[in-house]
């Protein structure tokens, strides 16, 4: 855990070794971390946001030789299919996991019932919504599977957040990455990205917060 944690507050520098060591490869290594992040469901600790950003900061500087465009592609398909992949185990396992199975071991019933909650006060916009927030974002769509919620329509909202995701994330990244200020702080700016993210979650629990005090 310690170095996922130094591996995110320091994505620019590592990611930079990454393009040193692997050269081309890198595209490949980058779109796995994003497709497992959502696609293998016990991952939701992975860097997300923040590797878009780091990474198309990088495309934009010259002496790494990356193509934005390939990682815009990429970035693009990953969530994507990752969701997809997701969606699918929630559909066949959603509904019998228990918590000393495989899966339950690794998937905090806490977050399960987070997830169901926002699914159910926002509906179907809760799938694009959850692309912008940690943990949420790989939960949504296992609970959407489970839910009996038809592909088709999970997918329309998939692509929606996929999309909105990969356009901010990367375009920041691309535009506002190689700033100097941004440079010389980017380990404040990633954890700026990630308090961010959680904002809507932050909302969320207070939001529960006061109503339990109000009933009480």
């Amino acid at each position: 855990m310690g170095f996922l944690i130094d591996f995110v507050l320091h994505i620019d520098s590592h990611l930079v070794t990454i393009v040193n060591t692997f050269g081309s490869w890198t595209y490949l290594f980058l779109f796995l971390i994003i497709f497992i992040e959502t696609g293998a469901v016990i991952l939701p600790f992975l860097p997300g946001d923040s590797l878009l950003f780091a990474a198309c900061a990088l495309a934009a500087n010259s002496q790494y030789n990356l193509n934005i465009w390939i990682f815009v592609t990429l970035f693009l398909l990953a969530p994507l299919l990752g969701d997809s992949l997701n969606f699918l185990i929630g559909s066949k396992v959603g509904k019998t996991i228990r918590p000393n199975s495989l899966l339950g071991r690794f998937i905090k019933e806490e977050d399960l019932h987070k997830t169901r909650l926002f699914f159910e006060k926002h509906g179907g916009i809760a799938i694009s919504i959850a692309r912008f927030m940690p943990i949420i974002r790989t939960m949504s769509p296992f609970v959407a599977g489970s839910s009996g919620m038809q592909f088709r329509h999970f997918f329309r909202y998939s692509i929606i957040g996929a999309v909105s995701w990969m356009i901010l994330c990367c375009g920041a990244g691309y535009y506002f990455g190689n700033f100097p200020i941004v440079k010389e702080h980017f380990s404040l700016v990633v954890i700026g990205i990630i308090c961010v993210s959680l904002i809507p979650a932050l909302i969320g629990a207070l939001h529960k917060f006061i109503r339990t005090k109000k009933r009480s």
